[in-house]
C-alpha cells in the first residue's frame, strides 16, 4: 500500500486573504463545500483576525455557521489572539492556529511585534485553545529566507518551532514564504531542524513564486514529512512579502505526489470543479 501524504486545503484562507476585492460570504462558502466533496480531511476556512488589518477575512463567523461539515474534515482558523480564539471557539471550529516568523524583520511587518514578543502573545492563546478541547497548529514563517533580513539561519527556525511545540502545538508548517528557494537551501534548513524535531511534527508550505515548490516538496517527502499545505488554483501570497505569488496549487500537488507513488485520497474531478469556483470567485469582473 502507497504511503500516504495529508495535504493541508488552505485556499480559503491563505489563498483569498490577500485578494484585492472582498469575495462574497456565499461564495466562501460555496469553495469550501466543493473542497469538502474532494476527500480532503483537513481545510483552513478563516481567520479571525482584526479586520481593520484583513477585512477579506471579517466573515469568518458565517463562513463557519454557513458550510456544510463533512465527517471526517476538520475546519480550522487562524487565531492571532485571545479575541480571535474566543470568537474562533464560539464559530465552533475544529483546530486554531497561530502564526510566528523565523526573523526579526518579518515578525514585525506581518503582526507588528518582535519573535519574543510574539511568542509572548501566543502562549495563552494555545493554552485556551487546548483548554477548550481544541488542538493547535503553530506556523512558522520565512524558514530560508526573508523579503527584510535576507537568508534565514536555520538555527533560528529551530528555536521557533521549538518554542511552539513547547507551548503544546501538535504540529509545525514551515513556510517558504517567498517562494523562490532553490532546493539546496531546503536541504540546508530541513538537515538542521530534523536533527532536532522529528519530521512527524512538522508540515511543508511552500509558495511557487518562482516555480520550485514542487521540488521542494520533493524534497522534504525525504526527510520524512508527509503532511503539505496547498490552495486550490494555487491562490494566495503574502501582502507583507512583497512579489510572493500564490500557494503551490493544489490540484497539482495532489498529481505530482501520485506520480511519486503517494496516496492522498483525493478525487481529481471534484478538485478540478473547486479549483474552477475559485478562478470564478476571484476573477475582477466577478459579482
Amino acid at each position: 500500500m502507497a504511503d500516504h501524504v495529508t495535504i493541508v486545503e488552505m485556499g480559503p484562507r491563505d489563498g483569498l486573504q490577500n485578494e484585492p476585492e472582498v469575495v462574497a460570504t456565499a461564495d466562501k462558502i460555496a469553495l469550501i463545500d466543493a473542497l469538502s466533496a474532494t476527500g480532503l480531511t483537513r481545510i483552513e476556512v478563516a481567520s479571525f483576525v482584526s479586520p481593520k488589518w484583513v477585512p477579506q477575512m471579517a466573515d469568518g463567523a458565517e463562513v463557519l455557521a454557513g458550510i456544510k461539515r463533512q465527517p471526517g474534515v476538520t475546519y480550522s482558523a487562524l487565531t492571532p489572539n485571545m479575541r480571535g480564539l474566543e470568537a474562533a471557539l464560539a464559530a465552533g471550529v475544529d483546530e486554531v492556529a497561530v502564526f510566528a516568523s523565523a526573523t526579526e524583520g518579518f515578525s514585525r511587518a506581518n503582526i507588528n511585534a518582535s519573535i519574543s514578543e510574539s511568542l509572548d502573545r501566543f502562549a495563552p492563546v494555545v493554552a485556551g485553545a487546548l483548554r477548550a478541547g481544541v488542538p493547535v497548529r503553530g506556523y512558522v514563517s520565512c524558514t530560508v529566507d526573508c523579503p527584510y533580513d535576507g537568508p534565514t539561519d536555520p538555527a533560528d527556525v529551530v528555536r521557533v518551532s521549538q518554542a511552539l511545540l513547547d507551548m503544546g502545538c501538535h504540529e509545525i508548517s514551515l513556510g517558504e514564504t517567498l517562494g523562490r528557494a532553490p532546493t539546496d537551501r531546503v536541504v540546508a534548513m530541513l538537515d538542521t531542524v530534523t536533527k532536532v524535531i522529528p519530521a512527524k511534527h512538522l508540515a511543508g508550505h511552500f509558495h511557487d513564486t518562482g516555480g520550485v515548490a514542487l521540488a521542494n516538496v520533493s524534497v522534504a517527502l525525504d526527510y520524512g514529512v508527509s503532511v503539505f499545505d496547498s490552495a486550490i488554483g494555487g491562490l494566495g501570497g503574502c501582502p507583507y512579502a512583497p512579489g510572493a505569488a500564490g500557494n503551490v496549487a493544489t490540484e497539482a500537488l495532489a498529481k505530482h505526489l501520485e506520480a511519486l507513488g503517494y496516496s492522498t485520497g483525493l478525487d481529481h474531478d471534484n478538485l478540478a470543479a473547486a479549483a474552477k469556483i475559485a478562478r470564478r470567485i476571484t476573477e475582477p469582473t466577478h459579482v
